[in-house]
């Protein structure tokens, strides 16, 4: 069950970095009906070819911007979203099936299996809010709702942070002591601030921040960026002005490094032989994913190096769950 649940998590890896790349190419548009069944089949011949990007050619993104597309054009943009949404129909094999060969041969317990359920509810919102951003860009807008495409992110990093929680209650027996109040709040503190990080890297994809202020540590020179509250209401600045968003994203990867810092000066004395291989995966993580960040940034958002950056912080994210999960305690196994 441990590697069922794990090959889970691998395939939610694998589906949010084409994700990643669909969005970085401007294909998640392309397919503008959500039809799980009949969905599954791509084009197979010039006539369906022509259907699909007939429909293509009816929303804004084509009329304002992609004009000038041929059905040659439409194809290469066609295939990420296709192979995106092919990942997910996968998943949902990879988790049904297993489920119902050990729910009848009796191998979940009630624990297990109210879990698991969970893992499909989770799925399946997650699907639902896939539509729901898609549909955002369908008639009004030329792309997908940065805030739907966030929230589309976040939802999947939750779904495989508790499928790898719950494969690595499977898969190590013995729960380790549970951690003291105070590093307690730290790991759960580390653990929302990447939360917080992932979150403001979609709406920084979302809203292309990233191919701004292209210089660190400085953003054009100045500290905070021009107009950092230029949009009116105040609030929304801090959720749809570029500059504002660039900012915040920085200042995250600042605490989350300064955060990992303290933990590993608090625990690293105190530590099990397996406790301290987490932290040393962590600290190998927020370094990586720190330089990746800094880097894709001055080379003004390269689709190799955003990719990898996206990738990063799955295993940033990963490493905090292991982490958090290290230091659990029995109940919580």
């Amino acid at each position: 069950m441990a590697v069922w649940l794990f090959t889970g998590c691998f395939l939610i890896f694998v589906m949010v970095v084409v994700g990643g790349i669909t969005r970085l190419t401007g294909s998640g548009l392309s397919i503008t009906e959500w039809n799980v069944i009949m969905g599954t089949l791509p084009p197979l011949n010039e006539s369906q070819w022509n259907e699909a990007f007939e429909k293509y050619r009816q929303i804004p993104q084509f009329t304002e911007i992609n004009s000038h597309f041929q059905l040659s054009d439409f194809k290469s943009i066609f295939w990420w979203e296709y192979i995106h949404r092919l990942i997910g129909r996968l998943l949902g094999v990879v988790f049904i099936f297993p489920f119902l060969y050990f729910l009848f041969t009796k191998q979940l317990d009630r624990k297990t299996l109210k879990r698991v359920l969970f893992l499909f509810f989770l799925g399946g919102l997650q699907g639902f809010l896939g539509w729901f951003m898609v549909k955002s860009g369908l008639t009004e807008r030329t792309s997908v709702s940065h805030i739907r495409l966030a929230i589309h992110l976040i939802t999947a990093f939750i779904t495989f942070g508790f499928t790898l929680w719950f494969a690595l209650g499977l898969w190590v027996e013995t729960p380790s002591p549970p951690p003291g109040r105070k590093t307690g709040s730290l790991l759960t503190g580390l653990v929302v601030l990447i939360i917080l990080q992932i979150i403001y890297g979609a709406l920084v994809a979302g809203l292309h921040a990233g191919w701004i202020y292209n210089t660190y540590p400085l953003m054009n020179g100045k500290l905070l960026p021009e107009g950092v509250m230029a949009i009116s209401p105040s609030w929304e600045n801090f959720i749809s002005n570029p500059g504002t968003v660039q900012f915040i994203h920085r200042t995250f990867a600042l605490a989350i490094l300064f955060f990992t810092v303290i933990l590993w000066i608090k625990l690293k004395r105190d530590a099990t032989t397996e406790q301290l291989n987490a932290i040393y995966f962590l600290i190998a993580a927020v370094a990586i994913q720190f330089l990746l960040g800094i880097i894709t940034l001055l080379t003004h958002v390269p689709l190799g190096l955003a990719s990898l950056h996206q990738a990063g912080a799955f295993f940033l994210f990963a490493s905090a769950v292991f982490l958090l999960f290290r230091y659990r305690s029995s109940d919580t196994a």
